[in-house]
């Protein structure tokens, strides 16, 4: 079980991810203006589902890992801390606007939120994201690694959940005035780097003293 210190720098650390629209976020802004807060409001319940499934495929992973070699898994927590710093600079770089509206037909609920969970379990960077992120929370010397990041996902879908219901309820809300203004979402690029930029630089730096202790 990860120290509540750790935890509540973890939960500020989702926050601050969650205030960034990602391509799940955007999917439910573009849903929720399109078709409303229901919609909306169930494709979160998908993408969110989908985030469990991601991060019990992590915390297999990374147990596995860290079970065969620490010397391993210092790496993988090394370059996940390079590679969110890489997703800022990439953010910072980017032009193009980040999503369009277009309304489309009705949809029946379970199709709804089929979408969701699809959205986010079929990208792959969602993984490569979660098995750099997760890592640099969790510390050998409170127990096995895969409870600590079964802790931590369930912390993080649950904030996310709360995150995407207040997106798809915003966006519903908002609706005619963002689809005359789609443009107004490309400016999360610059919230989006300093944000990675900033998790990637502070892991790298933090990460050594936790790498130091042994596994209980």
């Amino acid at each position: 079980m990860p120290e509540v210190s750790t935890l509540l720098v973890f939960a500020a650390a989702g926050v601050l991810l969650m205030v960034v629209p990602g391509p799940s976020v955007l999917f439910i802004i573009t849903r929720s203006i399109t078709d409303g807060r229901y919609t909306g409001l169930l494709c979160g319940l998908g993408v969110e589902t989908g985030t469990l499934i991601h991060v019990a495929a992590a915390a297999i992973g990374l147990s596995a890992l860290l079970a065969s070699s620490a010397t391993a898994f210092a790496v993988v927590k090394y370059a996940g801390a390079a590679y969110l710093v890489y997703l800022g600079i990439r953010a910072f770089r980017r032009r193009k606007p980040p999503t369009t509206f277009e309304a489309g037909a009705p949809q029946a609920p379970a199709k709804t939120f089929r979408q969701g969970l699809l959205v986010k379990i079929l990208n792959p960077k969602v993984a490569l994201f979660f098995l750099a992120f997760l890592p640099q929370f969790v510390d050998p010397a409170r127990g096995p690694a895969w409870s600590q990041i079964l802790v931590l996902g369930a912390l993080l879908a649950g904030l996310g959940l709360v995150s995407d219901s207040l997106y798809a309820l915003a966006a519903a809300r908002a609706g005619g005035w963002l689809r005359r203004h789609p443009r107004v979402l490309s400016r999360e690029r610059y919230l989006s780097g300093t944000v990675y930029v900033g998790l990637g630089v502070g892991a790298a730096l933090s990460g050594e003293n936790r790498l130091a202790a042994k596994p209980a």
